[in-house]
């Protein structure tokens, strides 16, 4: 039977590393965590769980960490783990199972929690590649990649992922994202990075002109992130207020996303605040917003998009029944509330009990 190891890189992690391990250990034969400066009690945690600990100087290239760390390990596959994801669902024997299966790299489902502009916490589901046979190592100073000439398949196992509701991981991911930027200034991906974190940090000015130069040079397919990153570039637009740019956008990606629920998603919420934005001007664009929402619906939730939980679903359904109330359909209203309720989404039950 292969061995399995679990491979780390942490630094100050004791916020979450005991959860980590406590849920993962049973996937493994070994844990090896290699510590990249820590000063808080990480390491003592780490021992609890019989890891092999090793060293590494920060250089401000993950790749070169997580080579480091993948070196220790003595096992035949390497299951690679941050600090910040925790099991939710999936077996040693899935693993296992995987491994004897064929000859693949394993991508982890990873549900991403982070916070809205509103404050709202929403979740996106991605897929990432986690598990590599022994002697496969990554390249990319920042949101680093495998390098492998093995195809990718989805491992059944799922975590959940809270670094990005943590203050300071996006500051220091973009200071390194900048670096390389300047030694490969027209990479689409190393832009739509930057686009993200500056995105997810809500300084929308400074991301604009990155999704402005990604949006110019990704290729039109062929690329797992060209999706996300102009779905992300609309929601900058809008909180931007820059409409005419948005509308654009919108209409050339019809369509390329438009199997994509969360660009409908998109749509409708970009429609709907222009309007308000000036109704005189955009009042034409008012049939959409419904039909946007609908076509969320028909699609449905397909996780391998990698999208935003909801919105082929409960959201989708809240701001249609949003859009009824408005309108003075309360009927219709309410039996979209309900289907959104039924997902235990509280502010479509909210808006029920007053209707009621």
């Amino acid at each position: 039977m292969k061995t399995i190891g679990m491979v780390m890189i942490v630094r100050n992690e004791s916020r979450s590393l005991d959860k980590c391990l406590n849920l993962a250990e049973k996937l493994v034969d070994e844990i090896y965590i290699t510590d990249t400066g820590s000063t808080d009690n990480t390491i003592e945690i780490a021992k609890k769980y019989n890891a092999h600990i090793s060293e590494f100087e920060w250089c401000n290239d993950f790749s070169a960490a997580r080579n480091y760390a993948l070196k220790q390990s003595s096992c035949d596959w390497n299951l690679v783990l941050d600090a910040d994801e925790y099991l939710i669902s999936g077996t040693r024997e899935d693993i296992q199972q995987f491994i004897e299966s064929g000859e693949y790299v394993g991508a982890i489902k990873r549900h991403d929690s982070y916070r809205e502009a509103t404050g709202e916490i929403s979740q996106s589901c991605v897929f990432t590649t986690r598990l590599v046979p022994k002697g496969t190592f990554y390249e990319g100073r920042v949101h680093e990649q495998i390098i492998s000439p093995l195809p990718i398949a989805p491992l059944p196992l799922i975590f959940d992922h809270d670094g990005y509701l943590q203050v300071g991981k996006g500051e220091r991911n973009l200071e390194i994202l900048l670096e390389e930027l300047n030694e490969n200034p027209d990479d689409p991906y190393i832009l739509y990075q930057i686009a993200r974190t500056l995105w997810l940090e809500k300084e929308f000015v400074r991301a604009d002109s990155y999704f402005g130069k990604f949006y110019q040079l990704v290729p039109d397919s062929g690329t797992g992130y060209r999706a996300n990153g102009v779905i992300s570039y609309i929601y900058n637009l809008l909180e931007l207020k820059k409409y005419e740019t948005g509308f654009q956008v919108i209409q050339n990606e019809k369509q390329r996303l438009g199997g994509y629920a969360d660009y409908h998603f998109a749509c409708g919420t970009f429609y709907t605040q222009a309007i308000f934005s000036d109704i005189q001007h955009y009042i034409g664009y008012l049939p959409e917003i419904e039909q946007s929402y609908r076509r969320c619906l028909e699609i449905g939730e397909v996780p391998e998009q990698e999208g935003v939980f909801g919105n082929g679903s409960f959201r989708a359904a809240y701001n249609l029944g949003v859009w009824f109330e408005v309108n003075g359909n309360i009927q219709e209203a309410m039996a979209y509330y309900k289907l959104a309720a039924d997902n235990r989404y509280q502010p479509a039950e909210e808006r029920m009990k007053k209707l009621f």
